[in-house]
């Protein structure tokens, strides 16, 4: 192998900086001992810092347990930093319900953290190589993955306070063999790398040795590849960020809410990788099993011509659609709107969740102002006191002007076009005997004295003649809509 390579890829990514520490992901295998092993041997070239880390997921019993006392004593030949942890990997995946490989990774990234913050690591160091990279790449094609997804693995990204760097992944792995030969190094094997259990082992045995067949330089041209597609990435998500920006409603760490009207009128391309800027906002990091069809999914709920809908993805993440908005929150995550019942008194008000107030008072005079949409008069000799003002029931109906008998409530949110979301925070103001009085800013039943057969002023008169009070209840929203 000549290390000019490496050196070369290192400086055309700009994967190391001088006086630099770098922690080296090392699991005993000989890719990962070859990495440990140039960058010490490059340390003083670059006045690095060298800490290696490994973690025992004690799959193997003893057997993994050597692996961790292997490396320990290589980093003692060599003078290099070690930290090593043994962690029952097979609990973890049982507690958090997770299959064991991903499991692994995240004990083993939980650990590498660790390290990096106890040393203060610029750099996480990690074997991946050519031939890993068209084996993900294939992988991820084959399961429906989008965008980057298809670029593969990373040459460097963020993690924790520092970039893993990937400096092997222009060497293949005849190339790391050849290292390994040339300064004789000692390494460990994983008997489950034999295995035709795990997918990428099925790939590795059966799919590269016919792609290195028909091309030798498959690894270099699948690397190559890779990069084309991140920087084509790079530019799209940058125009899609710019566009989404301008069509967000609303934008928090556990919830995006966006105009549906605004994103149909992007060209498709600009939609997808919107979706996926989106995604990884909220997930951070977009799961594996994340892949074109669930972005299918969402698009065909947008361009849809029913007003609303749902979708699952993975993690707790939903999707509604509710006439032009739509928003993708975690489920567990999102607060439980919970069902109210309040008083009101008679002259009085009430706060409604920081979405406003409801005032109540009685008058002996009616206005034409009265007859807005924020406010509410009626007989007081036509309701029972005293008045609820209470979250929405299953069921729940309301008398309307003109209309003979009644409508539900739920059909008068639709018929207005209010959110689902909103729904359950809207207030509905009953009197003593449960008759639906009036949904604020929507709509005043039947009991409304503007909803009478008689007309408003003669109205007035007559009730003033008899003597009567009106009872008038105002809507003051904090905000211009609930």
């Amino acid at each position: 192998m000549k290390l000019d390579k490496v050196e070369d890829f290192i400086k055309k990514h700009h994967l190391l900086k001088k006086g630099t520490t770098v922690v080296v992901g090392v699991s005993g295998g000989p890719d990962s001992i070859s990495l440990l092993h140039y960058l010490w041997k490059t340390r003083e070239k670059w006045s690095l810092t060298i800490i290696a880390a490994h973690v025992d997921h004690m799959f193997r019993g003893s057997e993994s347990y050597e692996d961790l006392l292997f490396v320990k004593r290589f980093c003692n030949e060599y003078n290099i930093l070690f930290e090593g942890n043994s962690i029952d990997v097979s609990a973890y995946a049982r507690t958090h319900q997770l299959s064991s490989q991903v499991a692994a990774r995240e004990c083993r990234y939980d650990f590498y953290k660790l390290v990096m913050e106890k040393y203060n690591g610029d750099y996480l160091a990690l074997a991946h190589h050519a031939d890993d990279q068209v084996e993900t790449m294939l992988m991820r094609l084959v399961r429906g993955s989008y965008g980057i997804g298809l670029a593969g693995i990373p040459i460097k990204r963020s993690f924790y306070n520092g970039t893993i760097i990937r400096p092997f992944l222009c060497l293949t792995k005849y190339e790391i063999e050849q290292y390994i030969d040339e300064f004789n190094l000692q390494y460990r094997i994983d008997p489950s790398n034999d295995k035709d259990a795990y997918q990428r082992n099925r790939f590795r045995h059966h799919i590269m040795p016919f792609l290195k067949k028909e091309n030798p330089n498959v690894a270099e041209r699948f690397q190559t590849l890779s990069e084309y597609i991140t920087e084509d990435n790079e530019l799209l998500e940058a125009l899609a960020h710019k566009e989404i920006e301008g069509i967000l409603v609303e934008k928090n760490e556990q919830k995006v809410v966006f105009s549906i009207s605004q994103f149909l009128l992007l060209p498709i391309s600009l939609q997808r990788r919107g979706i996926q800027l989106i995604l990884k906002y909220l997930y951070k990091t977009i799961p594996s099993n994340i892949t074109t069809i669930h972005n299918s999914q969402l698009l065909s709920l947008l361009s849809n011509e029913h007003p609303s809908g749902m979708l699952n993805f993975p993690k707790g993440l939903v999707v509604t659609r509710s006439y032009d908005q739509c928003t993708l929150a975690f489920s567990g995550k999102c607060e439980k709107v919970q069902p109210f019942d309040i008083l009101l008194p008679v002259p009085g008000e009430v706060s409604l969740n920081g979405y406003g107030s409801i005032k109540a008072e009685w008058i002996d005079h009616l206005s034409e102002k009265l007859k807005s949409i924020d406010f509410f008069v009626c007989d007081s000799k036509e309701i029972a006191l005293p008045i609820h003002i209470r979250s929405r029931n299953n069921g729940d109906r309301m008398t309307i002007k003109g209309m003979k008998g009644t409508k539900k409530i739920k059909d008068i949110f639709i018929d207005e076009k209010i959110p689902m979301e909103k729904r359950s925070l809207w207030p509905i103001v009953t009197d003593a005997n449960g008759n639906v009085l009036w949904l604020p800013y929507l709509k005043k039943s039947a009991f409304s004295i503007e909803s009478q057969k008689n007309n408003y002023q003669k109205n007035q008169q007559q009730k003033q003649d008899n003597g009567t009070r009106f009872l008038l209840l105002h809507y003051l929203p904090y905000n211009e809509e609930l």
